[in-house]
């Protein structure tokens, strides 16, 4: 605040003394060295000396003291200010009157650290504003000005508030009264560029250690974010076949499996991989439909439970009603006071409502379960009017259930005798209602099974269908059996004829350069590839076609075969110099003409 550095106050002043005894006060302020002051303002002693204390040998406190190094906290508005000479090595500086209002200032800029000081004596110097205003704090720049006023520029903040204290005082240069060695002072806060921008660039530091301190806080607070889905190779593939069994990690499998097929992992060496890892998790949608199931049996045993403890509660609110109406009757209602019967009467119009609401629930639930029965059994055409009479007879007995309630409340009224009556007429009713809830489980386990037998005689004429089918794929299979031994027994003959006939002609061929059928395949296939390439290939370039056929087979034995054939494979050579490359070529017409 403004006026916070200019005056100091006496609250200031750590004291636990009473302000009823002006004699400990005063012993008080006179150890501090300070003028004892009442709380109006006025000295407590008129003759103190505030050079002279009780402890001798410590000067009077001033706030301007140097090495004191304290801002004065601000003062309340009703209280005096207490200000004292001070002494400088060339000037003196005296108190204003402390029943004159304190000084104006202008509005504090922000992050100000230069002070407006005005009515300076003409002969003053910046040594001697230097002298004086050095005792705030450390001065950074000092402009003075022709015309008794200057700018001090100080090191921090909190040293304008103590510049702010000097305003007021009067100053004089020695001990000259001359005009131009005397001055009354005028301390205000001054707007500056540089003190702008370095509070500028304070705030900004100050906002971005608030924004990293906000991001880490954020960081320490956010979810963990998901593992990456890994990328997919027949290892990963293999475990996340795996996982999917396991149904504790089977979540965490699909999503991979999800993640892979929408990257476009599937392809046809992977085809078969992800085929069967989709058919593990289609195994799975039986075991959910059993949870489903599960869950769905112990929600209706649930509703079952809770329907018996809601009817055993109606039973309870049926007898406190019974209570207040036979409470109400003349033989004991005279006996009770008139805020006890509206007492009692209150509470019986409570209980009946609550008793009203349970039993609407009640009856709500009822429909429903009727309401479900009879949309399973709407499919059966010939129970139709069976369901149409039941929802008829379940409105007559909520109609009857009804008219109970308010029979119960008119005999609420009359003697005992009929209340007792009733109590014994709606126990037996309940055990009907009972009886007639038995038999309508009953009547829907008997629906269930039948419709379980009329599944279980489609399946068993399904299978008997299929094993038809079966019978007959396997009749034709033997019959094209029969006929495949018949043609291999007919190929058995033809062959042994022909082995028969080509024996002259395998005597004929164990003396030609040919030695065995593989040989003579080989002459075919080398001289096929050979009419293909008229100018002839590299016995590389034919042993590479060779191997793609048949990979045992080396480049020694295709030479030494076409060399053995001189009328049907001749070599050539072909180029110049580096670039000399033997050839084969197929001369067997020329070789037929020479033969």
């Amino acid at each position: 605040s403004t006026d916070g550095g200019r005056n100091l106050s006496l609250d200031s002043i750590p004291m636990g003394l009473p302000m009823s005894d002006p004699s400990a006060w005063a012993t008080a302020m006179n150890n501090l060295g300070m003028a004892p002051m009442g709380m109006t303002g006025q000295p407590l002693l008129p003759d103190f000396d505030p050079a002279l204390g009780m402890m001798t040998g410590i000067p009077p406190i001033n706030p301007m003291m140097p090495g004191l190094g304290i801002v004065p906290p601000p003062i309340p508005p009703d209280m005096p200010a207490v200000k004292e000479i001070i002494h400088c090595k060339s000037c003196t500086l005296f108190p204003p009157n402390p029943h004159l209002p304190p000084p104006a200032t202008r509005e504090r800029p922000p992050g100000c650290k230069t002070v407006f000081v005005g009515g300076l004596p003409e002969n003053g110097t910046e040594q001697i504003i230097m002298e004086v205003f050095e005792q705030c704090g450390e001065v950074i720049a000092i402009r003075k000005s022709k015309k008794n006023f200057c700018h001090i520029r100080f090191a921090e903040e909190f040293m304008v508030d103590k510049a702010l204290y000097l305003s007021g005082y009067r100053i004089r240069l020695g001990s000259s009264t001359d005009k131009k060695d005397t001055g009354r002072l005028h301390v205000d806060f001054a707007q500056a560029r540089d003190d702008l921008y370095e509070w500028e660039c304070k705030q900004r530091m100050l906002a971005r250690e608030e924004r990293h301190r906000r991001r880490l806080a954020e960081e320490r607070f956010r979810p963990p974010s998901p593992p990456p889905v890994v990328h997919y190779s027949d290892h990963e593939c293999s475990v996340v076949a795996e996982k999917l069994k396991d149904d504790t990690k089977f979540l965490e499998a699909i999503q991979t499996l999800l993640t892979w097929i929408e990257r476009g992992e599937v392809n046809r060496r992977t085809a078969n991989n992800f085929y069967s890892m989709i058919q593990s998790a289609n195994s799975h949608i039986r075991r959910l439909v059993n949870e489903k199931a599960a869950h769905e049996k112990e929600m209706e045993e649930a509703k079952e439970k809770f329907k018996l403890a809601l009817s055993g509660i109606l039973v309870q609110f049926e007898q406190i009603v019974a209570v207040y109406h036979s409470a109400s009757k003349q033989k004991a209602w005279d006996h009770f006071t008139k805020a006890q019967r509206k007492n009692i009467s209150v509470w019986c119009k409570q209980a009946e409502e609550i008793r009203n609401i349970h039993n609407d629930e009640l009856m709500g639930i009822r429909r429903e379960e009727e309401m479900e029965m009879s949309d399973e059994e709407i499919e059966d055409p010939s129970e139709m009017k069976e369901t149409e009479e039941s929802a008829l007879v379940s409105q007559v007995e909520a109609l009857k259930e009804e008219n109970d309630s308010l029979r119960w409340q008119l005999d609420a009224y009359r003697n005992e005798v009929e209340l007792l009556k009733q109590e014994q007429g709606k126990a037996s009713k309940d055990e009907d209602t009972t009886k007639e809830q038995q038999m309508k489980l009953l009547q829907q386990a008997l629906q269930g099974m039948q419709k379980h037998l009329l599944k279980v005689q489609e399946e068993y004429k399904k299978r008997e269908a299929e094993l038809e089918k079966v019978k007959e794929d396997k009749l034709k299979i033997e019959t094209l059996l029969e006929n495949l031994k018949e043609q291999e027994s007919s190929m058995s003959r033809v062959c042994a004829c022909s082995q028969e006939k080509e024996c002259p002609v395998e005597k004929t061929l164990s003396n030609s350069p040919v030695k065995s059928e593989r040989e003579v395949l080989l002459v075919g296939i080398i001289s096929t590839f050979l009419h293909v390439h008229p100018f002839g290939a590299s016995i590389e370039y034919i042993c590479s076609y060779l191997q793609r056929l048949d990979s045992k087979i080396c480049t020694a034995e295709v030479e030494v075969l076409m060399t053995r054939l001189q009328n049907t494979f001749r070599q050539e050579l072909s180029g110049v110099g580096a670039s000399l490359e033997k050839r084969w070529k197929f001369c067997g017409f020329d070789g037929l003409k020479m033969t």
